[in-house]
C-alpha cells in the first residue's frame, strides 16, 4: 500500500512539472468531449487530475479485491511444508514455539538484509548455543541504532557467563539511559525486560545487588527470593558485604514498613543476625506485631530482648502485657512472661501464670518444671524430652 501511494505521488509531481513545462506561455490548454449526448468541456489539468484518480481509484480497488482472495484462498490451503508458509508466517511459528534455534538458517536468512537486527539476531542465536564469544563480538558491530536491544543481548551473556559486574555495569548504565525515540512504542516491553535482567541478577549474584546505586528494580516475588538468597547465604558474606545490607535497609526503611509482610519478615530475620542492627530490628518486630501476631515474629523480637547485656525485664513484660490485651488466647506471650518474671524475681506472680491453659505443651512443661524445682537431674530430663519433641524449635526461647 505504502509503495502504491508513494508512486502515484511520484507520478503525479512528474505530470505535474511536464504540464507545467508545457503549459508555459499558451496557458492550461482546452479539451472537448463528444460520446452520443455527453459532452464535456474542461482544462488539460482537470482532465488529467480526473484520469489520475480515476487510475488510483480502480488500482485500489484491485488491490482490495486481491488481498481479500488471497486471504481467504490461504484459509483453505493445505500445508505440507514449513517452508510453503509465507515468511511472517514462518516466524510467527518459531515465535509461538521458542522454535529459534531449531530454525536458525531461516531466521538468519530473513534479516540478513536488515542492517539493524542483524547482528543482533545473530548474537541471539550463538548465545542460545552457548558460544558466548561469537554473540559479544557481534554485538560489537551492531548497528548503533538498536543499541538498547544490543545491551540488553549483552547483559544476558554476562549473566550466562556468570560475570556480575561487568553485568551490573551494563544493568546501571541502561537503567539511566534515555530510550531511543523509535522504541517509545515499545517501552513497557523494554522496561519489563529490563526489570527481568535485573530479577535474574539479583537472584544470581543476591550481595553483588547490594551494591547497585539505585533501587525499586525487582518485581515482588523476585524481591522475595532475593532477600531469601541473601539468607541462604548470609554466612558466606563478607564485611564489606554486610556494610552494603545495612545501608541498603537504612536507605529504605521507611519504605520497608510499606513493604508486604512477607517481605518485611524476611527483612527481619535478616536484621537480626546483624547485632548492630539492633534497634532497627526491635523497630520493625514491634511493626510486624502491631499488624497482626506472628509466633516467629514474636521469638526473634523476644530472643533478641534477652540477648541484651542487661535485660530490661520491666520493659519487656510491660510490652508482652500490651499485646495480651491486644491478642487474647495466646498461650506463648503467657510462656514467656514467665520466663521473664522469673528473671525479674518476681516468683509468685510467674506462679499465678501457671494455672492458664492447661493443655497447652508449653505451659505443661513449665508447670512440671516448677513441681521439680531443685532437682536438678529430673529437670535436665525434663528438658530432654521436651527437646525432642517435633514442634522444639517452634517452642524454644
Amino acid at each position: 500500500m505504502k509503495q502504491i501511494l508513494l508512486a502515484y505521488l511520484f507520478v503525479s509531481l512528474l505530470g505535474i512539472a511536464a504540464l507545467s513545462l508545457l503549459s508555459y506561455g499558451h496557458g492550461p490548454g482546452y479539451v472537448y468531449l463528444y460520446w452520443r449526448n455527453w459532452q464535456v468541456q474542461t482544462s488539460l489539468w482537470i482532465l488529467a487530475a480526473l484520469l489520475v484518480t480515476i487510475s488510483f481509484v480502480m488500482h485500489m480497488l484491485w488491490y482490495a479485491v486481491t488481498r481479500y482472495l488471497n486471504r481467504e484462498q490461504r484459509k483453505k490451503q493445505r500445508v505440507f511444508s514449513f517452508h510453503h508458509l509465507h515468511p511472517y508466517e514462518q516466524l510467527a511459528v518459531v515465535w509461538l514455539l521458542n522454535a529459534s534455534q531449531d530454525q536458525r538458517d531461516f531466521i538468519q536468512q530473513s534479516f540478513a538484509q536488515s542492517g539493524l537486527l542483524k547482528d543482533i539476531i545473530h548474537a541471539r542465536l550463538s548465545w542460545g548455543q552457548q558460544d558466548f564469544d561469537e554473540a559479544l563480538k557481534s554485538l560489537n558491530q551492531s548497528n548503533p541504532m538498536a543499541f538498547e536491544l544490543a545491551e540488553l543481548q549483552r547483559i544476558e551473556v554476562y549473566l550466562s557467563q556468570q560475570d556480575g559486574q561487568q553485568a551490573l555495569t551494563h544493568l546501571e548504565f541502561l537503567n539511566q539511559h534515555e530510550l531511543s525515540p523509535w522504541l517509545f512504542k515499545v517501552k513497557s516491553a523494554y522496561e519489563q525486560r529490563l526489570t527481568k535482567l535485573w530479577g535474574q541478577f539479583a537472584l544470581k549474584f543476591p550481595w553483588l545487588y547490594l551494591r547497585s546505586t539505585q533501587y525499586g528494580h525487582l518485581e515482588q516475588n523476585t524481591k522475595t527470593l532475593w532477600l531469601e538468597q541473601l539468607l541462604l547465604a548470609f554466612e558466606q558474606a563478607d564485611q564489606e558485604d554486610l556494610k552494603y545490607l545495612q545501608q541498603r535497609y537504612i536507605d529504605l526503611s521507611e519504605e520497608i514498613f510499606k513493604r508486604d509482610y512477607t517481605v518485611k519478615l524476611l527483612w527481619l530475620k535478616l536484621l537480626f543476625k546483624m547485632p548492630e542492627m539492633s534497634a532497627e530490628h526491635e523497630a520493625l518486630a514491634v511493626h510486624l506485631l502491631e499488624q497482626q501476631f506472628n509466633q516467629d515474629v514474636f521469638y526473634l523480637w523476644f530472643q533478641q530482648q534477652l540477648l541484651r547485656q542487661n535485660p530490661d525485664y520491666e520493659i519487656i513484660n510491660q510490652q508482652i502485657s500490651l499485646w495480651e490485651e491486644k491478642y487474647t488466647a495466646v498461650p506463648v506471650l503467657t510462656f514467656a512472661k514467665w520466663h521473664v518474671l522469673q528473671a525479674a524475681g518476681r516468683v509468685e506472680e510467674a506462679q499465678q501464670l501457671l494455672a492458664l491453659y492447661p493443655d497447652d505443651v508449653r505451659m505443661s512443661y513449665l508447670r512440671i518444671k516448677s513441681a521439680l524445682q531443685g532437682q536438678d537431674e529430673l529437670q535436665q530430663q525434663l528438658n530432654q524430652v521436651f527437646e525432642s519433641n517435633a514442634n522444639f524449635i517452634d517452642t524454644r526461647i
